[in-house]
């Protein structure tokens, strides 16, 4: 465990403020809930006592942090191979394949992401899940970011809360597509199907922007970007546009092909066995040098060959 020490004067312009709101408010780069947790657990001292987190704090006031910074779960580190993108200090950027799950979970409780990073790096099990930020589905291919520091976790854990991380992907959907556009609509639990997300009244807010790169016969090549992630997104909203994903077997399993297809390409499209879903494009601040930055990674074989199958084909 790594122990943390801080210690601060509450200024003039947090006078009669919570002392929870108050000290995130001056060390921004460790979260409220986290400061909270440590207020609760007695480790922070104003005026060597103990305050609550809702108690008022006044100018003058004198704050003292002492913690320790202490692991997370008790997943174990497993030898995974992991594509690297980029990484320094603060961050790691990490091309997914398909077939690997992020989280350990029911029926998935190692051979994870997060069993691989624990290996990659024993440090990262200071952070939750390991440093993971955001996630992408088991089948889906492509970048995601991995934090650290709790200090970077906490900046890009908010910056994805803002809507500032940009987030871009490849994809081909059956049918075909006339313009771009915007979907904006509501995604929660399907009310009879736990395991499925569905366009539901009650959901949260999903918003995700499509453009055409190129229309074929029967499918639609789209560039797509989030300004939301809620599960399943993409995957969710094209289908309820009545154009799934091609390969998805939850959303669009029975409706990938038409009566006209050429045969080459409709043994193909049948034995596609995933959705043609990649994360392509990450664009973000980075939490330590503040400028902006921006990763890629090329489509994966499978959907390549997908694409020289379409245009042999059209």
């Amino acid at each position: 465990m790594e122990k943390i020490e801080l210690k601060t004067v509450i200024p003039e312009n947090l006078k009669k403020k919570r002392l929870d709101f108050a000290l995130s408010e001056l060390f921004p780069e460790h979260s409220r809930s986290r400061i909270q947790s440590w207020i609760k657990e007695g480790s922070v001292m104003v005026n060597s006592k103990n305050y609550r987190q809702r108690d008022l704090v006044d100018a003058g006031d004198v704050v003292e942090i002492n913690t320790e910074q202490k692991t997370f779960g008790k997943d174990k580190a497993e030898s995974i191979p992991l594509d690297i993108i980029h990484e320094d200090n603060e961050i790691i950027i990490v091309n997914k394949p398909a077939g690997l799950v992020v989280h350990p979970g029911a029926g998935n409780q190692d051979h994870t992401l997060v069993n691989a990073l624990l290996n990659f790096d024993m440090n990262q099990d200071r952070l939750p899940r390991a440093g993971i930020i955001h996630r992408l589905d088991k089948d889906t291919t492509g970048l995601m970011i991995i934090a650290r520091t709790i200090e970077s976790h906490t900046y890009l854990v908010d910056q994805l809360q803002r809507r500032l991380i940009k987030r871009s992907y490849k994809t081909i959907v059956c049918g075909k597509l006339l313009t771009g556009g915007k979907i904006e609509n509501k995604i929660g639990r399907h009310p009879k199907n736990r395991t499925k997300m569905a366009v539901i009244e009650n959901g949260k807010l999903a918003i995700t922007h499509y453009r055409i790169i190129k229309k074929y016969k029967h499918y639609t090549y789209l560039d797509i970007t989030l300004d939301t992630g809620r599960t399943h997104q993409i995957r969710v909203q094209m289908s309820n546009m009545k154009y799934p994903i091609v390969g998805d077997q939850i959303y669009g399993k029975n409706l990938s092909l038409k009566k006209d297809i050429d045969t080459t390409l409709r043994d193909f499209v049948q034995n596609f066995n995933r959705q043609a879903l990649h994360a392509y494009n990450l664009e973000l601040i980075h939490p330590k040098t503040k400028k902006a930055v921006s990763y890629d990674a090329e489509l994966p074989d499978d959907i390549k060959n997908l694409i020289t199958m379409l245009n042999i084909n059209d």
